[in-house]
């Protein structure tokens, strides 16, 4: 059926379900219509939308107009959910079609419809026309719904043109109105729970949420915290209850709004008006009584990362409530919230809050007249753990205990038998205690990742302590020694590591002295480095990071011949938001590239205490658009050029987004500063530098992406992605190889498998296959035709398999495939089960 013919009978439809007044179905018949016009390939310049849209428009006017405001609701349902940008743009033109004769209409009630519509959005009509709208509603004796006052709201706060000005008035009328926007969980709990109190503390709860929505400087004035003061004097406790509402930030909103057609989801953003009532709530947490509370840092430091968490098109969902949970942290000088601070500024990879936090440790370090490593390790708690990584906790006559490496919690019931989860009696006699335990718990979980990548940043620092304090804060602390216990240590330059209740030589021999740094197989013979790859193994050690395994990159000879750049990693293709994100998180600058005429730095990562700036010199990769960018213009791929080292003092270099090269920009009577050369790089900062790139390529390369097979947006990748798919190993897929060399004659599986260049070449009973080793994809005999598996997004290692090391999750996708596909005939699922026949 042709595009036209579709339509016709779409627009059938649409007429037959108004007369009927069968509302839900003719909402979804809209939907697919919609669906059906923003995918019709008959007109791509979009001549003949406009009559598209009137044709539905008048099918619709079939419907009973008392049934018309039920329509825009079930729409404006289905709206919020939509995905595709074009299909919403043309629902969204049918919308404002059914909705203008309400929002010109003087009648009262029509008003409230029109409301009732824009509050189904961030922002909608022009603040005037909103202002006459709520004026028909109250001048008719109607009180206004909360919904329509908290569209006022936002559209006062970030509205267009002169909102802010047209709505100050109505809103200044509004005080007696709850000063919370409806629509978000915690907003709509503290509306609740105020609304049930007696009406003398449910006016000083007004008071105090009042006050709060002052909140407009970056950090409160003295004044203000003497107002907060005397107004959380006159409530009984109310750190429980700010901690409870605070505790439901960022759940997912009660009332779903309808983006506008190009934007991101703002259903994963704070309401606007919202959030600065929400800085201060979080300032009150830091005031008085409820400061103290163990419990208050544990709130905060969730905001934070909650605050920070990314979302689509928008980044941070709001920044603003990240900072002010940090001031909120610096202002409590309790232990909590230190550890909660430590904690934070190893994970936090947003510029703004990481300044923020940073200063927040380096004014405690000065309070304390320590240094701000000393800090950052004196923050960590014990969490309750007695001895290194257990806590033993009694409820009752019920044991639990909490093994910290390894995240798990056994339980033994009165009768010392043992059981999955916490008895019932445990539940309702100590369920006060049981729920401090879990948050415990996930408290060890949060702390110990953050600190394996404090501990991963230590080969560039080059940390030495005294070996008593190490041993203190290292060795024998109850949660950073189940890290520290398995890694391998530097002592006055003898390599060591735990075992029995010592440290121990490779050779088993005691060691004592008087420096500690850690080991890095850098400067280590290669004997030695292999002698301590084996200790692991034979002891079934798993390194919370690769220290063993660690990739060495040493200079080429290509890379002695171009003097002063690596092309190592150029001419790649990278997802960008997945290179983003690796980057921050390997403590690297940059910045999300837009495919719009502006320029940027190269993704650069400083290291004072070396002198030198690492760039990785990458551009916008495409040039169409609609399949090179997301909705709001940020490039989907990126393409790979060299790596350069510069003094950290040199001139930053720029290059347009999508490309044309890299150039200093200096005052004319200035010279650009020459990259430095490579030989000249300590072999330390080179090989880490490396290998944070090859991490970057190996992780965020379209070439891993087992459903790039025919080569991405008009197969203009196909080249690339066979060629990394299935070509030559980086140093990290050399690691891999040499540790499944090794391993594979250890598993059940080791009859039918074995490493064969580069790959891991596994035997089934229907077909042999060929894994990269590099990639994870898979090539099946007899003609190497391609096998596409995707795995889950964060797949485990087989549980009956060890590794002497976390963290690399290709391996462990290699793993997994391996394992299935030596038993291929008990394989059910039907996408990989339909590429197994013969063809």
């Amino acid at each position: 059926m042709s595009v036209a013919a579709a339509l016709v009978d779409h627009v059938q439809r649409l007429a037959t379900l108004a007369r009927s007044g069968e509302v839900d179905a003719l909402a979804d018949e809209t939907v697919a219509w919609s669906a059906c016009v923003a995918g019709a390939d008959d007109d791509p310049r979009g001549k003949h939308l406009a009559q598209r849209q009137a044709n539905a428009r008048q099918s619709l006017r079939r419907l009973d107009p008392a049934h018309t405001p039920l329509l825009l609701s079930a729409l404006l349902d289905r709206a919020a959910e939509l995905p595709d940008a074009r299909q919403l743009g043309v629902l969204a033109a049918v919308l404002d079609g059914l909705v203008k004769p309400y929002s010109i209409s003087k009648d009262p009630e029509d008003a409230e419809i029109a409301l009732a519509f824009c509050a189904r959005h961030v922002t909608y009509f022009r603040g005037d026309h909103l202002r006459d709208l709520a004026d028909r509603v109250l001048g008719a004796g109607r009180p206004l719904p909360l919904d329509a006052l908290a569209v006022i709201r936002r559209s006062a706060v970030h509205g267009y043109w002169n909102d802010a000005r047209e709505l100050a008035p109505l809103l200044a009328k509004l005080t007696d109105l709850p000063t919370v926007n409806v629509g978000e969980q915690w907003a709509d709990r503290a509306l609740a729970d105020v609304a049930a109190m007696p009406p003398a503390e449910a006016e000083r709860w007004h008071a105090l949420f009042v006050h709060a929505a002052t909140a407009t400087s970056a950090k409160p004035s003295a004044k203000w915290e003497t107002a907060a003061h005397k107004l959380l004097g006159e409530l009984a406790e109310p750190g429980v209850r700010l901690r409870e509402w605070l505790s439901l930030v960022g759940r997912a909103r009660t009332i779903r709004l309808v983006r506008a057609q190009w934007d991101a989801d703002v259903n994963e953003s704070f309401d606007p008006h919202n959030a600065t009532v929400l800085r201060g709530l979080i300032w009150l947490l830091a005031v008085g009584d409820a400061a103290e509370h163990p419990e208050t840092a544990r709130v905060l430091g969730g905001l934070v990362e909650t605050a920070l968490k990314k979302a689509p098109g928008i980044g941070p969902r709001n920044p603003k409530v990240a900072n002010a949970s940090v001031y909120a942290l610096s202002r409590i000088q309790s232990d909590d919230t230190l550890a909660q601070i430590a904690r934070l500024a190893s994970r936090v990879t947003y510029k703004g809050t990481l300044k923020e936090l940073n200063a927040a440790l380096d004014n405690r370090a000065k309070a304390l007249n320590l240094t701000r490593d000393e800090v950052e390790e004196l923050a960590v708690p014990t969490y309750g753990l007695t001895g290194v990584g257990v806590r033993v906790e009694r409820f009752g006559a019920t044991t639990a205990t909490l093994d910290a490496a390894t995240g798990t919690v056994s339980w033994l019931n009165a009768a010392g038998k043992a059981v999955k989860s916490p008895p019932a009696a445990v539940k309702t006699d100590y369920a006060e205690e049981l729920a401090e335990f879990k948050a415990a718990v996930k408290d060890v979980d949060k702390m110990l990742a953050a600190q394996t990548e404090r501990l991963d940043r230590q080969f560039l620092a080059q940390r030495v302590w005294p070996f008593g304090a190490w041993r203190e804060r290292y060795l024998d602390h109850p949660l950073v020694g189940t890290l520290a216990r398995r890694l391998i240590w530097l002592v006055d330059d003898t390599a060591c590591a735990f075992e029995d209740g010592s440290l121990r030589t490779v050779e088993g021999k005691p060691v004592t002295g008087e420096s500690v740094r850690l080991w890095h197989p850098i400067d280590r013979d290669v004997d030695e480095v292999l002698a301590w790859r084996a200790w692991l193994e034979t002891r079934r050690v798993t390194q919370p990071f690769k220290q063993a395994h660690r990739e060495v990159y040493v200079l080429t000879a290509a890379e002695e011949n171009t003097r002063a750049y690596s092309n190592r990693f150029a001419a790649h293709i990278l997802r960008q938001h997945q290179f983003h994100a690796l980057a921050a998180a390997r403590g690297w600058r940059n910045k999300l590239r837009m495919m719009v005429d502006d320029t940027y730095e190269p993704a650069c990562r400083e290291l004072p205490q070396w002198g030198l700036r690492a760039e990785f010199w990458i551009e916008g990769a495409g040039e169409d658009w609609q399949t090179d960018t997301t909705e709001s213009g940020a490039y989907l791929r990126l393409a790979t050029d060299q790596v350069r080292f510069y003094p950290v003092v040199a001139p930053a270099n720029h290059a347009h987004a999508g490309g044309g090269g890299y150039e200093q920009w200096v005052h004319q009577e200035e010279q650009p500063t020459d990259p430095l050369p490579l030989a000249d790089i300590p072999a330390l900062v080179l090989s880490e530098v490396l290998r944070d790139v090859d991490l970057f390529v190996g992780v965020a390369s379209v070439g891993n992406d087992p459903t790039w097979s025919d080569g991405g947006p008009d197969g203009r990748f196909r080249e690339y992605w066979e060629s990394f798919s299935f070509g030559a190993l980086s140093g990290t897929a050399q690691t891999r190889r040499e540790m499944l060399e090794r391993l594979v004659p250890r598993l059940a599986i080791a009859e039918r498998a074995h490493v064969e260049g580069r790959f891991l070449v596994v035997r089934g009973d229907l077909r042999s296959y060929k894994i990269h080793l590099g990639s994870g994809n898979i090539l099946m005999t007899p003609n190497d035709q391609y096998l596409c598996i995707v795995p889950k997004q964060s797949p485990g290692t087989p549980t009956d398999v060890f590794l002497p090391f976390e963290g690399d999750r290709v391996l462990a996708v290699i793993l997994s495939k391996a394992l299935m596909l030596a038993k291929d005939t008990a394989i059910t699922d039907p996408t990989i089960t339909r590429q197994l026949a013969f063809r």
